[in-house]
């Protein structure tokens, strides 16, 4: 029965074990991305609320007419 399931006698196909291991692989590096990217903005989010970042005010310019 288990045969059947798997599809063949063989054992799993190479191609579709290296497919899952370079997923595996990309989800991990972008699971990583997203930590440094949640680090950088906890630190901003920071410096905001500790008025250490530099912010600009809109000027309104006079309407041409």
């Amino acid at each position: 029965m288990a045969k059947a399931l798997l599809g063949h006698v063989g054992g799993p196909d190479p191609r579709l074990v290296s497919e899952v291991r370079r997923l595996q692989q990309r989800v991990s590096e972008l699971e990583a991305h997203v930590m440094r990217l949640q680090a950088e903005n906890d630190s901003l989010s920071a410096a905001v609320h500790e008025g250490q970042l530099l912010t600009i005010e809109a000027q309104h310019e006079p309407a041409l007419t």
